[in-house]
């Protein structure tokens, strides 16, 4: 074969490699992906960001890995879970305890109940209730089906508990699939424990993260992270039953979500997308690019990079935006606790939880 018969067939040869791996790739991908749309720049009345999260203090540092959420006892104990599976106390005098040790590394939202006990979300079991006696299970399966991703879980004044379910489809091992498909396969779950009887009030979320009841407990709020926006139901009311949007086109995609002493609430944020990356969730070929290779979604995924949170009115105004922009200090906070005039931050990818004076 002549050098220039050689060169003639590489263009034909490249062509053929290419349809390959797009046959490959449409024909492995895990996903059915829809685009995502990214919010548009903040306007004007939204409160520049800032550096404000540098300034933290790092609670338990090296001994608190993958801190995703607080919660605080009436007696101001500390509350988070962490990835070695253990339930951790902090206390006041900045001591750490290993309290009471699970058989899992996922577990999420958590909150303390009227009783003083925990109900935990575990990714992979569903609600949990951690106590001095334990751990057991409240509620594992619904509609037949084991729970596959319960995400975050409040309880109100009537010992209702409501809980999100952030994806029927993907779990918390391929959660970034749920990203890419940009579908809403989230759900919002009530379960009541003098009936053991488990409802859907929400269904169609997308990627449904952190709930909350507001001050007067006569609706609640749950983020629907893909969306960057926060839903609100009624509970009580002309509205009850009714949902509307309460806030949208937020900086980034709601985590988890506070009520703050004074009635209004803090809510942590994620960027989704690295700088110059924003054009993933507007390609289907793209998505199914990352898809199928996986280790390219750390490459464009920007929580890791940056932090922020933000203080949101009742009436759905941001009042305050809280950040850490380069993520030098701390990144990836996934969820922002207000009690006695300081700021509790849980975050995936620290191994402490930081504490900021307000």
């Amino acid at each position: 074969m002549n050098s220039k018969h050689f060169l003639s067939t590489i263009p034909t040869f490249l062509v053929g490699c290419l349809l390959a791996l797009s046959f490959h790739i449409y024909f492995t991908s895990p996903i059915s992906p829809d685009l995502l749309d990214l919010p548009p720049p903040s306007s004007a009345s939204v409160p520049p960001t800032n550096n404000h999260l540098k300034k933290i203090t790092k609670l338990g540092e090296g001994f608190l890995e993958g801190p995703e959420d607080v919660c605080v006892d009436k007696e101001g104990i500390l509350y988070t879970a962490t990835r070695d599976g253990w339930i951790k106390r902090l206390h006041k005098n900045g001591s750490v305890q290993d309290w009471k040790k699970t058989d899992s590394n996922s577990i999420f939202g958590i909150t303390v109940t009227a009783s003083g006990d925990l109900v935990v979300c575990d990714v992979e079991e569903g609600l949990l209730k951690v106590s001095e006696d334990g751990v057991t299970s409240i509620v594992s399966h619904f509609n037949g089906s084991k729970i596959r991703f319960a995400d975050d879980v409040v309880e109100a004044r009537d010992g209702t508990l409501y809980f999100s379910i952030a994806s029927t489809k993907f779990g918390f091992s391929d959660w970034h699939l749920d990203l890419l498909e940009a579908k809403p396969h989230g759900q919002l779950l009530k379960h009541d424990p003098s009936t053991n009887q488990t409802l859907l009030v929400m269904d169609n979320l997308y990627f449904a993260n952190g709930v909350v009841l507001s001050a007067d407990q006569d609706y609640l709020l749950v983020c629907e992270t893909w969306k960057f926006r926060i839903l609100k139901y009624w509970l009580e009311g002309d509205r009850k039953g009714k949902t509307e949007i309460f806030i949208e086109n937020l900086p980034g995609g709601p985590d988890n979500i506070n009520l703050a002493p004074d009635g209004t609430f803090w809510v942590a944020l994620l960027q989704l997308a690295s700088s110059g990356f924003e054009f993933v969730h507007t390609s289907k070929l793209v998505k199914h690019l990352i898809a199928t290779f996986p280790w390219l979604f750390n490459l464009v995924f920007g929580a890791h990079k940056s932090a922020m949170v933000v203080n949101v009115a009742a009436n759905g105004q941001i009042l305050r935006i809280l950040g850490d922009t380069d993520g030098g200090e701390i990144s990836f906070v996934t969820s922002a606790l207000e009690f006695e005039d300081h700021l509790y931050l849980g975050s995936l990818s620290s191994n402490f939880v930081g504490k900021l004076h307000l």
